[in-house]
């Protein structure tokens, strides 16, 4: 019996393609908007974790000032509260202080206004970011403060393009300095392109750039199997002795730890993502509705067809099988387009965004079955009531 309503169905769909087309338009639409919405908010999730990861593993980041936000300036860091934190903090591993200008790059006819960070050998542990090609600083080069730098990706690209910058040298501001090495590529994150920066050492970029001895941001990897909330809580203690803060006055610091960062952000995009997915979902809702009128039209145009069939035999349960058999073929049809064009326009925005293409087959099928669900739910009264036609009245209909 189901295979005849199926076949019966197919008919009428075929017999009024304009309509049954502008019918599943709701449903095409709603099952399309759910899978782009959820498909591009796990690639915008993924997105996060990985940039996230890419500032490094265990890390914390302690600044001046109270959280992150407008407030009152706080005195800045020295290196000698980098020092006290790597010999009191027993979870350390590595710390790296860094001072930071913005100046101008030039080789040649290039030129790039970038980053340029000052900073020691520790703070390629603490990011766990290793060189393409050359070498760090050594020692010697540290404490002296040369004028030597390691150029990040994006500065590599603007200033030399397919050339090998090793051993040129590069104008910083007023400052000649020789190109040592060349950082591997990280990509964006949060505070924006980690690849164009210049790193110098600390003295240096104290001496010749900033004219101070501050410290912008003290970096600290935690040992594996450490815990990082109990470093921070050391580091707190620490760094609120030497800033002599006490009783219950406010830190005029900030301790960040990217762990949090990464399941607060992530926590956020996932929510967002169930958001849109379930207002997405309502025009689901208005696709069914649109199906139930259109079937109760189709019970108006076809009550004379109805009559002839409960006239010779045939039963109440097969008339609603019949109608539900429509309904739910028109919404699994429209199910399966807004899958199809969902993918094509997923890849698509995935690819103009920037984001991972990452589909979840189980959104995929929870959609389907949600948009035959509504066929079935709003097909059923249409249905019932084509089955509750009286056949003499029917018959008679005109």
């Amino acid at each position: 019996m189901i295979w005849n309503a199926l076949v019966l169905a197919v008919r009428t769909v075929r017999r009024n393609v304009l309509r049954s087309a502008l019918t599943i338009l709701g449903i095409v639409i709603g099952v399309g908007a759910v899978i782009v919405m959820v498909t591009l908010g796990k690639g915008a999730t993924a997105q996060v974790t990985s940039q996230i990861a890419s500032l490094g593993t265990n890390m914390l980041m302690i600044a001046p000032g109270g959280r992150p936000g407008p407030g009152q300036a706080a005195a800045p860091f020295r290196v000698e509260d980098a020092e006290a934190i790597a010999a009191q903090v027993s979870a350390v591993e590595a710390v790296a202080p860094q001072a930071q200008q913005s100046a101008t790059a030039v080789y040649g006819n290039e030129n790039w206004n970038t980053t340029v960070a000052g900073v020691d050998d520790a703070y390629f542990q603490v990011r766990h970011w290793p060189l393409v090609s050359g070498r760090t600083f050594s020692e010697a080069e540290v404490k002296a403060g040369s004028a030597v730098a390691i150029i990040g990706d994006t500065v590599r690209r603007k200033l030399f393009g397919a050339q090998d910058p090793l051993g040129a040298k590069v104008r910083l501001g007023n400052v000649s300095a020789q190109v040592v090495g060349v950082l591997s590529a990280k990509g964006q994150a949060g505070m924006g392109d980690q690849d164009d920066t210049v790193l110098m050492p600390l003295k240096t970029v104290q001496r010749r750039f900033t004219g101070n001895r501050e410290i912008r941001m003290i970096q600290v990897s935690v040992r594996d199997g450490a815990s990082t909330a109990k470093a921070q809580a050391e580091i707190e203690r620490v760094m609120r002795v030497r800033r002599h803060i006490t009783g219950v006055k406010e830190d005029d610091f900030h301790v960040m730890d990217m762990k949090e960062i990464a399941t607060m952000l992530t926590g956020t995009t996932q929510l967002l993502t169930a958001l849109l997915g379930a207002v997405a979902a309502v025009s689901l809702v208005v696709g069914g509705i649109g199906i139930m009128n259109i079937m109760l039209v189709s019970v108006t145009e076809r009550t004379r067809e109805i009559g002839i069939r409960l006239a010779i035999g045939a039963t109440q349960d097969e008339v609603l099988t019949q109608f539900l058999v429509e309904a739910v073929a028109l919404s699994s049809f429209g199910g399966v387009l807004g899958i199809l064009l969902a993918l094509l326009v997923s890849a698509m925005l995935a690819r103009l965004l920037g984001v991972p293409f990452i589909l979840d087959p189980g959104v995929v099928a929870v959609a389907f079955t949600f948009s035959a669900a509504v066929g079935l739910s709003f097909g059923y009264f249409p249905a019932r009531r084509a089955a509750r036609l009286d056949p003499i009245e029917a018959l008679r209909y005109d």
